[in-house]
């Protein structure tokens, strides 16, 4: 392989907000190829119980939208202690909380949206088991977030909507045995390329067979 444009691919995959061309279509043929990619993931006992529901539809659209803005308005007016990588990296949580901002009140406008959604309910289910579900879900929707970052097509982990995943279910056929990963806002980025973002060193955030260590 070569590792340098791996590498590239992976300290550059931002989640991007601001920089989203909220003019400009996204492909059908294009989302298709990525998520044909996403599901060469792996996934727990094999089960591939994984659906991704694409909404370009404008009405429905909005309507999710106006749920992730009313999470949204919850969740920013809520004070939340910093974390130690927040903490260390001062400066940055300014600008993702404006970026944050930025998303909620424009999410309507974007070209794609995206649902990664699992077979499985977890609500009741032991921790092995959650993480089993989400385990089967997760690895493909970040597979599908690297290839499109790959074609110049961005997007971001959001979740704020789950306060409405069963109004939002209702809103687009998804059947009550699936459970709602995420929703990931989609289009062409604008501007120039990304650059790797600061972060705490991995000599900091890891430990050899005892914490701490």
């Amino acid at each position: 392989m070569d590792l340098a444009t791996v590498d590239k691919l992976l300290t550059t995959t931002r989640s991007v907000r601001k920089r989203l061309d909220l003019e400009r279509p996204v492909e059908r043929e294009i989302i298709m190829d990525c998520i044909e990619i996403a599901l060469q993931a792996p996934t727990g006992s094999n089960a591939q119980g994984w659906h991704f529901m694409v909404v370009t539809d404008a009405e429905k659209k909005a309507q999710i939208a106006d749920y992730y803005k009313q999470s949204w308005d919850v969740y920013s007016s809520q004070r939340v202690e910093p974390t130690s990588g927040q903490v260390a990296v001062k400066g940055q949580m300014k600008k993702v909380i404006g970026s944050a901002a930025y998303l909620a009140e424009n999410m309507a406008r974007i070209p794609v949206m995206i649902i990664p959604c699992v077979e499985g309910r977890v609500e009741k289910a032991p921790q092995w088991m959650q993480a089993s579900v989400y385990g089967s879900i997760l690895p493909a929707a970040w597979s599908l977030m690297l290839a499109l970052r790959a074609r110049g097509i961005g997007s971001s982990w959001t979740t704020l909507h789950l306060k409405y995943e069963k109004e939002t279910s209702e809103l687009l056929g998804i059947p009550e045995n699936f459970t709602q990963a995420a929703l990931l806002p989609i289009g062409y980025f604008t501007g120039a390329d990304f650059k790797p973002a600061k972060r705490l060193p991995a000599s900091e955030l890891t430990s050899w067979d005892s914490w701490g260590n």
